[in-house]
């Protein structure tokens, strides 16, 4: 049972690394736009923080690159040498609304998520659960649109598409200019 479970986290890890490089790349492949399964335009950009990582054991190396996306050239330089994106900081965007977070590729996870600002001024007559369930709301509208990207990740990866994304994904990686 031990081993399964070790087993089932390298998987994970793998397939949460290859969402999260795949999730770069897509983001500027697209200029940011995607869909939610309803249909609904969202954008999505890795911005300002994106760690790569490759290896394992001694060999294991790590790069942490800031800045503005443009300028993380050392890591996609890291993805050329088969690096991973291991963690990155990610921005969501709808209308007028904007979410930030940190996503973790090891156990799928995400933190530090800033949501839109809700105004917390209470007129009277209006429930006093309002303020909480808008937040709430907002925490599940981005938790939406990243399960939405992943199921789209996860159907591509599966398919007999893939290796044409694979193809798309290289010539990303090793275009003029960067």
């Amino acid at each position: 049972m031990e081993m399964d479970l070790q087993l089932a986290e390298e998987k994970g890890t793998i397939l949460g690394r290859d969402f999260l490089t795949w999730l770069w790349f897509k983001s500027e492949q697209q200029g940011g736009i995607f869909k939610t399964k309803s249909g609904e335009d969202f954008a999505l950009y890795l911005e300002q923080k994106v760690v790569v990582e490759g290896g394992e054991g001694e060999s294991l190396e790590k790069a942490v690159c800031t800045g503005i996306m443009s300028e993380l050239r050392e890591a996609k330089l890291g993805l050329r040498t088969g690096k991973k994106v291991v963690k990155a900081k990610i921005k969501l965007e709808q209308d007028a609304n904007d979410w930030i977070m940190e996503l973790d590729a090891s156990n799928f996870t995400f933190s530090g998520l800033k949501t839109p600002k809700v105004d917390t001024k209470v007129e009277e007559g209006d429930d006093p659960d309002s303020i909480f369930l808008e937040k709430i709301f907002l925490v599940e509208k981005a938790a939406g649109f990243i399960d939405d990207v992943f199921s789209h990740f996860v159907e591509r990866r599966f398919s007999i598409h893939w290796q044409g994304e694979v193809e798309a994904f290289k010539k990303w990686l090793y275009e003029e200019g960067d």
